[in-house]
């Protein structure tokens, strides 16, 4: 466009038709745009809106094309056109009664219009067949609420109703006729009842109706009332818990934007009462959701799993998900409102008698709460502010100093810091009191993982805690003070103190540890610390060897695991990595002992017990006790409960579970390979690898169908091409072919996947490894995927050697590569007829290796090469006379002309077969057998 013409709004109504003309739509659309900014003309903007109408409805962006429309016909009621438009657009949208009206008028216009009349009689058959379901389903949803409020109705049909009424919840037709049709207040009926499967089938119906759909979500919110909700949420049914906690997450989800948004329809509903709701104020709604959860955190009221919910929403709707939003609102108005509450959740002390009914994990999903909160600030004025409120909370109660430690790192160092903390729990370990013992000494543990303050507690703590281990009779704080000393002598890198203590026996400490863990009369908060104590004992050879002879212990930890407890996850992972170990060591060079023992230092030697046969006979006890299937709860974990690094542990002990393959199978009987599969995709780099390469060792023997049923098998292969890699070692680049050979085999839908995952060019590259196993590996690998016909493609495309590389590699002396090299030579030459003519080019050796294929002495090598002389001969009757003029020919009759055997009969017959055709071609004479 020119300059004038940019200025002129007729030009560009021109110039906007030609664009049109040309299915350039988004052009169009532009030009007429600019038209309308210039234009003060109404009929002209009449034009220019209808025809941007008409962009907007090849664009499918029916709500614009609508609006436009709309426009149009404000200026002008009768443009013919515009209405039309507006009605094929609203008829898009499903608003079919006001497209049926808009038709109606262009029918009235002009009456003889065929086109129009149609469409009337299309729209007319969609309204009635709308009206027919919506009153079909009105029945329905009545008769099912009938039957659920029917206290005299049979089980069997209340069961049954329910489920229906929640189907219906989740379908937008069903969810709308619901709320239409006062399903609501039907829906509160329900739940007023008491009775819990009633309770569970409202909750779960109001979540599909809320899914997607914002000014349903705000409405059901007004209208049951965020304090209702929550009462709910705290009822001690873990259930219905739930279900409420679900409810109120999805319509989280719908006032932060996750669904459809209040557009001027829903307005309207609003407006006129439909949807009986006096404020659509979402930010409003937000924060009197976020304050009713950060009230149950310190309601007595409140039980523990409703406790558990309220901290598990904030924890995932309060910090960003993406630290690149600039606005952590949420976050700072958590902090100044209810921050003090959070603490005084972490504070808490089950064993005193005002506590607030807590679950195994509340104070733990508190504590991650802190770290999210403090993570989520943005600047020193911030955080300061978040010190400020800690450290006014903590003074004089060292509870209050034990909950924060387990917060952030950097604050809980400043807070260690702070004047007269330290003595504080110093002094605590002293007192007569045994709850002040027991704070104590779980701040002196949680202290020891903050590195500025270790000295102190390193040089102060030891003797406090081996002190309150040998006088105390409380198992509770024995245990813990344990735990103390393992954590005190790792934080000091040395377990001295610790051996010292224990007169030169952890076996004696350990023993105690399981004699904790396996007495059920012991509640499961204190016997998680034997767990932790075990995890640190373990890596002594004595005790890791004790501990796995001890099945009731073995038993009573796998129990525990099963609490979705971030520390008792990381422990028991970290006991059984010990237990098999599968953590890293550094291999000891011969020349450099020598020299170290030449100048007299000290070599640390393996413990006899650490030696092979040990390790194995450990592994083999776990597997008999279970332990496959203790790690595959502990992988379904939360993933604020499961850490990256317990991840990359449990991944280590699922390798070393795997190294035998004769255990394989019991690791998949158990649920291994399902468990696998997450780990080789998150979590640490090592443990991805770890993961992957456990995988690739099931991959290669098992049964696919089997060790990864169903769509399941698809999302092993990922894990399995990221070993093929020069970074991996020759051991997981071979187990992770196998595991793919294996695959390969089984469907195509298995090789395209393969494929899809750019494992070609890797296979390949291993296809010219010097290493014969990896070589035969890669090898077996593509002879089962040239059954793939992209596959075959690739080998087909000019400007590669894949060709060539499958034929040299037919002339290998490794009889496992011949063969593996020969089958897909077979297969490629016998799908695509160019590559037979292309084989005959890529070397000149290519008969050479053909006559030795035919010659073998290996049955199946032979039958593959006859195959491929097949192949060429049947291809083309010039490549049949080029192999009729070899030697080839001598070696097909003298093969033909044998007698019939049972044992080589495939190939006789393959011989005879080349001949025939030779013979059809009229190349050769027939030839009587002697």
């Amino acid at each position: 466009l020119t300059a004038t013409s940019m200025e002129d709004p007729i030009q560009l109504k021109e110039e906007g038709n030609k664009y049109f003309q040309a299915s350039d739509y988004e052009k169009a659309a532009q030009s007429y745009t600019q038209a309308i900014k210039l234009s003060k003309d109404k009929a002209l903007q009449a034009v220019l809106y209808r025809n941007r109408a008409a962009c907007f409805l090849k664009k499918e962006e029916y709500a614009k094309a609508a609006s436009d429309a709309s426009r149009a016909i404000d200026i002008n009621s009768s443009d013919i056109k515009a209405l039309y438009r507006r009605s094929q657009a609203l008829e898009k949208l499903g608003k079919l009664d006001q497209a049926f009206k808009d038709a109606q008028k262009c029918a009235t216009i002009e009456p003889r219009n065929k086109n129009f009349q149609e469409t009337l009689r299309r729209l007319g058959a969609d309204i009635q067949e709308k009206l027919r379901i919506q009153f079909s389903t009105d029945l329905r949803v009545q008769k099912m609420f009938e039957i659920l409020l029917d206290e005299n109705s049979e089980k069997e049909k209340r069961e049954k109703a329910a489920n229906n009424l929640i189907v219906l919840g989740r379908e937008e037709a069903g969810a709308e006729r619901i709320f239409q049709n006062n399903g609501v207040s039907l829906l509160l009926q329900l739940i007023e009842t008491k009775n819990a499967e009633l309770i569970l089938a409202a909750v779960r119906t109001l979540s599909g109706m809320c899914t997607g759909h914002k000014a349903r979500a705000t409405a059901i919110l007004h209208y049951l009332g965020i304090d209702s909700i929550c009462m709910w949420m705290s009822v001690d049914n873990e259930e219905i818990s739930l279900a409420v906690c679900n409810l109120l997450q999805t319509i989280t989800d719908c006032l932060l934007g996750n669904g459809q948004s209040l557009g001027l329809f829903q307005r309207k509903l609003l407006l006129t009462g439909c949807y009986c709701l006096a404020s659509v104020d979402t930010k409003k709604d937000l924060r009197m959701i976020t304050t009713r959860l950060l009230d149950m955190l310190v309601s007595k009221k409140v039980s523990g799993q409703g406790r558990d919910r309220a901290l598990n929403l904030l924890n995932k709707n309060i910090p960003r998900k993406d630290l690149k939003d600039h606005d952590n609102s949420r976050t700072i108005f958590v902090i100044d409102n209810g921050l003090k509450k959070i603490l005084k959740v972490v504070g808490q002390i089950p064993e005193m008698p005002d506590c607030l009914p807590l679950t195994e994990n509340t104070q733990l999903t508190a504590s991650i709460l802190l770290n999210k909160l403090y993570d989520d600030l943005r600047c020193d004025p911030e955080r300061d502010n978040y010190r400020v409120i800690c450290e006014e909370y903590i003074k004089g109660s060292c509870s209050m100093v034990s909950g924060v430690l387990q917060g952030p790192f950097d604050l809980g160092n400043k807070l260690l810091g702070m004047k007269g903390v330290m003595e504080m729990m110093v002094a605590l370990c002293g007192s007569e009191r045994e709850i002040d013992q027991l704070v104590a000494v779980e701040a002196l543990i949680h202290a020891s993982t903050k590195l500025s303050r270790a000295t102190f507690i390193i040089s102060n703590g030891v003797t406090l805690l081996k002190e309150i281990y040998k006088k105390t009779k409380n198992e509770k704080i024995k245990i813990r003070a344990l735990v103390g000393l393992c954590k005190l002598g790792s934080a000091g890198g040395t377990d001295y103190g610790l051996r010292q203590f224990a007169e030169g026996s952890t076996e004696k400490l350990a023993r105690q540890c399981r004699k904790w863990l396996c007495n059920t009369s012991i509640d499961a908060r204190t016997r998680k610390w034997a767990v932790e104590g075990l995890a640190y004992l373990t890596l002594d050879a004595d005790v890791k060897d004790d501990f796995v002879e001890d099945e009731q212990a073995l038993q009573a930890m796998f129990e525990l695991a099963k609490m979705s407890d971030k520390t008792i996850l990381y422990s028991v992972a970290s006991a059984l990595v010990n237990c098999t170990n599968s953590y890293d060591t550094k291999e000891l060079v011969p020349e450099l002992v020598q020299l170290a023992k030449f100048s007299k230092q000290h070599v640390p030697e393996e413990h006899p017990k650490d030696k092979k046969d040990f390790v194995v006979k450990r592994v083999k006890r776990l597997l008999k006790a279970g332990v496959v299937s203790a790690l595959a709860c502990m992988v379904k974990a939360d993933s604020a409960i499961l850490t990256d690094q317990s991840k990359e542990l449990i991944a280590r002990v699922f390798l070393a579970l795997c190294e035998d393959p004769k255990d394989r199978g019991t690791v998949i009987a158990q649920g291994g390979g399902k468990a696998l599969i997450p780990l080789a995709v998150e979590g640490t780099d090592v443990g991805k690898i770890k993961a992957s390469h456990a995988l690739a060792k099931i991959a290669a023997i098992s049964n696919p169908d089997i060790a990864f049923p169903g769509e399941r098998v698809y999302e092993v292969v990922r894990p399995l091409v990221s070993l093929l890699n020069t970074e991996r070692d020759g051991l997981q680049n071979y187990e992770a072919l196998l595991g793919l050979t294996n695959f390969s085999g089984r469907s195509d839908k298995l090789r395209m996947k393969i494929v899809k995952e750019k494992a070609l060019p890797d296979i390949e590259n291993y296809m010219f490894e010097n290493h014969d196993q990896l070589r035969q590996a890669a090898t077996e690998c593509m002879c089962n995927l040239v059954v793939n016909k992209e596959v075959q493609e690739r080998f087909v495309a000019d400007g590669n050697d894949r060709l060539k590389l499958v034929v040299l590699l037919c002339g290998e002396d490794d009889e496992k590569v011949q063969r593996a090299a020969a089958g897909a030579l077979a297969m490629l030459t016998a799908a695509q007829k160019k590559l037979c003519s292309k084989m005959t080019e890529v070397t000149t050796q290519w008969l050479e290796i053909l006559q030795r294929l035919c010659l073998h002495d290996n049955m199946e090598v032979q039958h593959r090469g006859l195959v491929i002389t097949f192949n060429l001969i049947s291809a083309d009757k010039e490549l049949a006379k080029k192999v009729v003029e070899t030697e080839l020919l001598e070696i097909l009759t003298f093969i033909g002309k044998q007698e019939d055997d049972p044992k080589k009969q495939h190939i006789i017959n393959a011989a005879r077969d080349c001949l025939t055709k030779c013979m059809d071609y009229g190349l050769i004479k027939p030839l009587s057998r002697a």
